[in-house]
């Protein structure tokens, strides 16, 4: 890549730190301005020359009260770069995209079914694969997206600035009349607290989910869905049809209790009407706009037999549809009041759909095809992808809630076994109670039974799911499933409640010994004739990528994970169940992060059979989604890869291969457990040379950071356990073992198989990809920088001194097998960190210092410190691109 190509980048990045510049003049003083660009100069020559002890210096000087403004100086810069290089992503996509001699980008469908069609497949039947893909995202709200909506409303505001400003038609006047707006957003930014003062509720996170939808997917999804249909016609010659969607979003926000107590039956109710109310005003929009358009007096005989002899029959059949769709809007606000509604309203999609359908029709029968392919499709598409639920609300729960609430009513009815309570029977003994309950035509709880308050949440819960219709409800997700009969008590559950159209059941494997025994877990399930009666042939299990990681390391549970998804493949074939696996994927690379058409491809062949589900959390929303050029190019990325997965999945691996796979994670997890659950240096270590402690003065989620509200490491939740690594550089829990497993292989001679397995097989490569982008991210320097000036525990200092070396000992096996310096081969990423680097050090340098005065203050003294501390927190997390 030439410098070329970076110039467009270049020039954005200046220009928007020029108008920032200006604006700390304006706003402020010129002296900060000038303490900035001193600083900013310094840590330049420093990351140059390798001599930090000027900006130390001139670091260590400031005064409290200079802390905060520029700490903010810096945060806003990397905020404004971000916002340019997302820009600059979807300048080179269009640019690719316009040129006409330029080959199908990599990742695309205009690249990948010619090449299918090579391969020997029948251009009909990948056609109809398409179109019968299940590809799922699921939008969660975990607390790893600490920018404020309000600025992200005026970022994205900047982007359009910025794409206003490549036209190249624009007149002198106009020219400067978006620049005149530029800076105004950047005046209000400043101008703007950067930091949440109150944590978000589970409504709020929800409504931010809404906003998503609104601002792009609501745009973004069935444009790519009608390019999508232009491609297969073109190389296919098959049309995608109108009411299917290969690739649509569920949610979590509202939906996931799992360790949230502020998420309750009440909260979800309230989440699931107000989607309801966002999808019928959004369909109102529509409408409203194709009443506009359809001022036709022709139509065929059906649609005229509907409307009788009326000289706009399009527009007379839109009218019906838009009351009941302000009828539907109307019932949600009075649901939501507390109060009644009478009117006829939209119960399911089907209705909406059909007189919609009967327009459609009407027009090309009268020879008006591009007229029904204008405005309506799109809103026929919406219709497959959104629906009048907007999206589809997942369920999750920790599985001791509902084996509790049936201990309850055990007890409380005096059903007992061998005079024991529920909770202590036999697997085999819960299982055979709660399938003769599921078979029994009697209810099981009693009309007056006395619940105790976490149990009367449990049984609530279920009434409201039991009220929703089908559309509205994805999964429901039981988290530390262990046994079958956790997935039957919640069935049972489902059932006692009246669930017409209960929710599929999936049970989520998390830790490194819940893995290795979910396949034998899901053969016991399906072994139970009334079950797999009861699922009609269709299974789906989450695989857990964060605590996983955290329980045994990156290297360890990733392959623990590909085992999983083989062995409950093969359990779920032996019984000709379709299975469909959920990833719960985070953000960052040790919880799974990663350029999702490369980690789908890398799943274990005939793992992804035309359905998969995969979560994207927090910051990666913003950073996939929030443009629509990047949105549907996402979009096809995760179409392109569930296909390619399913018509042409890679081989599988070599036996020689996975046997040095599984040395490879037996001696990473020992290591990682080694120092991680064993060292007594550990604990005393992270918590001091880490924000950890600090971290929880952010306002970040609506959830707890930790499981319990006393406990160690093991009770932090694996979110702020990544950030809180992230934010000192040293990454640890993406890469602590894996080295010195990768070294101990290397040492034994076995290069040549491991570079084997990289340049062959996609799952090690993925691997490998992944190991190489977070050690370019973290810095050994940064990090001993808060050790030098944080620990004060000589066992403390020891074990940093082991963790260096165990860093240089994984960046250095890493280089060794690729056979080249780390991103030689993304070296826009590598342009993308150097650029920033200066910016973020500044950050890192106050961070500690401010961690070195809260230490020693006592409470009411930390105000302005605290805030400085926060402010360099979200700026750091803005510059690595990653937080939890």
């Amino acid at each position: 890549m030439t410098n070329d190509l970076h110039m467009p980048l270049r020039e954005d990045v200046r220009l928007l730190g020029d108008l920032l510049g200006d604006t700390l003049r304006d706003q402020v003083d010129e002296s900060l301005l000038n303490t900035v660009e001193k600083i900013r100069t310094l840590a330049k020559e420093a990351r140059n020359d390798g001599d930090w002890q000027p900006l130390l210096d001139i670091m260590s000087e400031l005064p409290d009260s200079d802390l905060v403004p520029v700490a903010r100086a810096f945060t806003h810069f990397l905020n404004y770069a971000n916002i340019a290089e997302q820009h600059h992503r979807v300048r080179r996509r269009k640019d690719h995209q316009r040129d006409t001699e330029a080959a199908a980008q990599e990742g695309s469908i205009q690249e990948l079914i010619p090449r299918l069609l090579k391969a020997g497949h029948d251009p009909k039947h990948i056609a109809n694969t398409v179109a019968q893909l299940q590809t799922e995202l699921v939008l969660t709200a975990h607390p790893t997206e600490v920018t404020r909506r309000t600025l992200l409303r005026k970022y994205d505001d900047i982007s359009f600035i910025l794409e206003q400003l490549d036209r190249p038609d624009l007149t002198p006047r106009e020219r400067q009349s978006q620049l005149d707006r530029l800076r105004r957003r950047i005046i209000a930014g400043w101008q703007t607290d950067e930091i949440r003062r109150h944590k978000p509720t589970p409504v709020d996170e929800a409504k931010w989910g809404f906003a998503t939808i609104e601002s792009t997917l609501w745009h973004a999804l069935p444009e790519f869905l009608r390019t999508l249909d232009d491609q297969l016609q073109e190389l296919t010659g098959e049309r995608l049809p109108l009411d299917v969607a290969p690739i649509r979003f569920a949610s979590w926000m509202g939906g996931d209790r799992d360790g949230n107590p502020n998420v309750t039956a009440k909260v979800t109710d309230e989440v699931l009407t107000l989607a309801r109310w966002e999808a019928a005003d959004l369909f109102l929009r529509d409408i409203h706009e194709l009443r506009e358009d359809l001022s036709i007096g022709v139509c065929n005989d059906a649609l005229r037999q509907r409307v009788g002899n009326h000289s706009e029959p399009y527009r007379e059949l839109l009218r019906e549809v838009r009351q009941k769709l302000q009828n539907t809007r109307a019932w949600a606000e009075a649901r939501l009041d507390g109060d009644s509604f009478d009117e006829p309203i939209y119960l399911n999609d089907e209705e909406l759909l059909e007189p919609l359908q009967l327009i459609y029709q009407s027009l090309l029968d009268c020879g008006m095809e591009a007229v029904a392919r204008g405005s309506l499709e799109t809103i026929l598409r919406r219709v497959a992808c959104f629906g009048l639920t907007l999206t589809k609300l997942d369920i999750r729960q920790e599985s001791t809630r509902h084996r509790d609430v049936i201990n309850e009513i055990t007890e409380y009815l005096g059903i007992r076994h061998e005079d024991k309570p529920y909770s202590e029977w036999p697997e085999q003994e819960k299982q055979a109670f709660l399938v003769r309950e599921l078979q029994n035509r009697r209810p099981l709880i009693p009309k007056h039974f006395p619940a105790s308050d976490e149990a009367q949440e449990v049984l609530d819960t279920f009434a409201v799911l039991a009220q929703q219709p089908a559309s509205a409800l994805g999964a429901y997700i039981i988290s530390m499933a262990t046994s079958p009969s956790d997935i039957l008590a919640v069935r049972l559950l489902q059932q006692e409640a009246g669930c017409q159209t209960p929710q599929r059941i999936a049970p989520l494997f998390e830790t490194l010994s819940d893995l290795e025994g979910a396949a034998a877990s899901i053969e016991q399930l399906l072994a139970n004739d009334w079950y797999r009666e009861d699922i009609n042939g269709h299974q789906e299990v989450m695989i857990g990528y964060s605590d996983s990681a955290k329980d045994a390391g990156f290297f360890a549970a990733s392959w623990a994970q590909y085992r999983a998804q083989e062995s409950l493949c093969q359990v779920c074939e032996k019984v000709g169940v379709k299975l469909t696996l959920f990833h719960g994927r985070g953000g960052s690379v040790s919880r799974g992060g990663g350029p999702a058409h490369e980690a789908l491809l890398s799943q274990p062949p005939g793992t992804i059979k035309g359905s998969v589900r995969v979560t994207e959390q927090g910051e990666m929303i913003q950073f996939k989604f929030a443009l629509k050029e990047l949105a549907m190019r996402n979009l096809e990325l995760y179409t392109a890869a569930t296909l390619e997965a399913t018509l042409a999945p890679v081989e599988k691996p070599q036996q020689s291969w996975r046997d040095m796979m599984q040395t490879l994670a037996d001696e990473s997890v020992e290591e990682y457990r080694r120092i991680v659950h064993h060292d007594d240096r550990f604990v005393d270590y992270f918590r001091t040379v880490t924000p950890e402690q600090e971290l929880s003065r952010l306002a970040l989620g609506s959830r707890p950071a930790k499981r319990r509200a006393s406990g160690g490491v093991e009770s932090l939740r694996a979110i702020p356990w990544v950030f809180a690594w992230t934010q000192m550089r040293l990454m640890l829990p993406a890469w602590l073992g894996t080295g010195k497993a990768l070294a101990q292989q290397l040492d034994a001679g076995k290069l040549d198989t491991l570079q084997d397995m990289h340049k062959q097989w996609n799952f090690f490569r993925m691997l490998m990809d992944m190991q190489e982008m977070v050690i370019a991210k973290a810095d050994a320097k940064v990090a001993s920088y808060y050790e030098k000036r944080l620990l004060t525990s000589s066992n403390a200092e020891s074990l940093g001194s082991e963790l260096q070396q165990g860093f240089q000992q994984a960046h250095d096996v890493i280089e060794t097998i690729t056979g080249q310096p780390l991103l030689q081969d993304i070296p826009m990423l590598r342009f993308s960190i150097d650029v920033r680097n200066p910016y973020i050090d500044p950050l890192h340098i106050t961070q500690v210092e401010l961690m070195r005065r809260l230490r020693q203050q006592q409470d009411g003294q930390t105000q302005l410190l605290e805030q400085a501390l926060m402010v360099s927190i979200a700026g750091i997390a803005a510059g690595l691109r990653n937080t939890g």
